[in-house]
């Protein structure tokens, strides 16, 4: 709710290999009860910025894996490729 008010939001999920972090953020793409953070966050946003009426808003989201060195991109069309 605070992006919503002008806000910056940073999600930081850290942990060990294995333990639902990928999942939690993610979810289960076919599925509205295994939702996942991300897609829920964006619903939320999209509704308020449709209840915004006349206001004119800004929105820059970027979503990134950082696994052994490796940068992904979770937005992307390819998430399993690594970034420069």
């Amino acid at each position: 709710q605070g992006a919503m008010e002008g806000y910056n939001g940073t999600i930081f999920a850290r942990g060990q290999t294995g333990s639902g972090k990928s999942f939690t953020m993610q979810g289960v793409a076919d599925s509205s009860s295994q939702k996942g953070t991300i897609p829920r966050a964006f619903e939320h946003i999209f509704e308020s910025v449709q209840c915004a009426g006349n206001t004119k808003l800004l929105l820059r989201a970027s979503c990134l894996e950082i696994h052994s060195e490796d940068i992904g991109d979770l937005l992307g069309a390819d998430t399993k490729q690594k970034l420069e």
